[in-house]
């Protein structure tokens, strides 16, 4: 307070706190659904860890050093509405769980219904964790804590069931594992056509396995008593574990093999 009686009021340095303290602790760590934590998930093959793209006049910083499989920039809803398909190569800084997300609105019925695709994901990756939230009630049904939503299941899907696992992390091991290596073109002319074994781009390969991994789930939900979401989490975990029950490794494999025998 002045000599006259004003009160002083000192102009702020730096940041304003105009956050709570228990949001402020929360801004640090953003969780997808508020739920799964981003931290501790790690891309297991190396060739789709980095991305450097260098464009003619100023480099544009959305697509210098970036991952293909982008999990450093964390997101509470996979629903960012960005727009990545303005610019090439712009869809790698997309978070991988939204491009997931997009990729279930495949057929004409299906598009535009992000928030239906937005509550598919979540559905299927409380399925994946589902020992927190789910509880055995009789040989084949569990029942969720706090919804009662239950499933019948068989006893093959009660051991994916009990994983237990970061579902953000079995996603990012799926299409580790579904991407093609190796695929095979068209070389020649209209008379004569031969096909020839080439190597994928690592941004090919994140495309093709989210594409695999969705169509499997599609397919295995027609005219099934079982959901999209239970055979969305039933495909990545089988493709997380590199099993030949899922739909996009057994895909993957064949791509391949016609790939090697046209070396």
């Amino acid at each position: 307070m002045s000599d006259s009686g004003e009160v002083e009021v000192e102009s702020p340095s730096g940041f304003y706190p105009v956050l709570p303290k228990d949001v402020q602790s929360e801004v640090g760590s953003v969780r997808l659904f508020n739920k799964w934590s981003y931290e501790d998930v790690e891309i297991r093959d190396i060739s789709l860890t980095y991305l450097s793209v260098y464009t003619i006049g100023p480099a544009d910083p959305k697509l210098a050093n970036s991952d293909y499989i982008q999990i450093r920039s964390p997101v509470y809803l996979p629903h960012s509405a960005g727009r990545y398909a303005a610019k090439r190569f712009r869809k790698a800084q997309c978070p991988i769980i939204e491009r997931l997300t997009n990729s279930l609105m495949m057929n004409g019925r299906n598009n535009g219904k992000k928030l239906m695709a937005v509550r598919i994901i979540a559905h299927t990756f409380e399925i994946v964790c589902a020992p927190r939230n789910f509880i055995l009630l009789g040989v084949d049904c569990f029942c969720h804590v706090t919804t009662g939503y239950m499933i019948l299941t068989s006893r093959t899907v009660q051991i994916h069931i009990m994983t237990d696992q970061n579902p953000i992390q079995i996603a990012v091991d799926a299409i580790v594992n579904c991407g093609p290596r190796e695929d095979s073109t068209r070389i020649g002319s209209a008379g004569t056509v031969r096909r020839q074994a080439v190597d994928v781009s690592p941004l090919r390969r994140v495309n093709q396995a989210i594409a695999l991994l969705t169509i499997g789930a599609r397919e295995a939900a027609f005219r099934n008593v079982k959901s999209i979401a239970e055979c969305l989490a039933e495909e990545l975990i089988n493709a997380a574990k590199g099993s030949s029950n899922s739909y996009a490794i057994k895909k993957k494999d064949e791509l391949e093999r016609v790939a090697k025998s046209n070396r």
